[in-house]
């Protein structure tokens, strides 16, 4: 649900101006109750100058009596076709100046660990431009003999969340595609449609193969052949000849 401009300001010209309930207001300017009764006390806000929702095209009297008249009523926001989509932010992220040194450590070690992410999704989750992130692909950034990658997350410029969200949506592009990933990147299975419209790939050949005919045919050849016990125990002509000269 959208929020009033002005949350708090509003909040204390509905309680200086109004009848409605505590968990009225709050609920239509995004405060807790407690706040609402701690401007009423004085204990918050003090200072603050009330903000007419009324005279600034938010809220409509008409809303503001039917909630008097019914405490559960929930009053609505005025409806601004200006304000659609606003709250959605746009361009890259800002970046503090404190850490913007740290920016383009943040993206060679994106660009190093995460090939996946496209550089659109880069930009959003450190607050860069795209020629920037080229030029660190490239390797022909002005500084980048003096930069080391360094996590975006440790360096504070993005959000465990956010980075974890932004791997896994390249990941699932990247999977719809059906592109085979590299030896440094995740290993996924293709579809059967797509390995066999696939070339073959080259095999090295091994010292196993061949041998499976081999091993066969001698394992047939040794069932078939009969042993005759006494064969065993038959020594070669003139054996006992030979022992007895060795005794001498």
């Amino acid at each position: 649900m959208a929020k009033p401009l002005m949350a708090k300001a509003t909040a204390v010209w509905l309680v200086d101006n109004t009848t409605l309930s505590f968990k009225q207001i709050a609920d239509f300017v995004g405060m807790h109750e407690l706040e609402i009764q701690g401007i009423a006390d004085g204990d918050v806000a003090a200072g603050v100058k009330g903000f007419d929702p009324i005279a600034n095209n938010q809220l409509a009297q008409a809303e503001i009596d039917k909630a008097e008249k019914d405490p559960l009523y929930a009053m609505r926001l005025k409806h601004n076709p200006a304000a659609e989509g606003e709250e959605k932010r746009r361009g890259p992220r800002y970046t503090p100046l404190s850490k913007r040194q740290d920016r383009p450590n943040a993206i060679l070690w994106l660009v190093k660990f995460h090939p996946e992410l496209a550089d659109a999704q880069i930009a959003k989750l450190v607050g860069t431009t795209k020629p920037t992130i080229q030029s660190i692909r490239e390797r022909t950034h002005w500084n980048i003999s003096n930069m080391q990658p360094i996590d975006p997350v440790a360096l504070g410029l993005c959000k465990q969340s956010e980075l974890d969200a932004a791997v896994q949506k390249a990941a699932a592009k990247k999977a719809r595609e059906g592109q085979a990933m590299g030896d440094d990147e995740r290993r996924k299975l293709l579809s059967t449609e797509q390995s066999l419209e696939g070339d073959a790939e080259p095999r090295m050949p091994t010292a196993i193969e061949g041998l499976e005919t081999f091993s066969l045919s001698s394992d047939h050849e040794e069932k078939e052949k009969t042993y005759d016990a006494e064969s065993f125990f038959n020594l070669p002509a003139g054996g006992d000849d030979d022992e007895d000269e060795e005794d001498k």
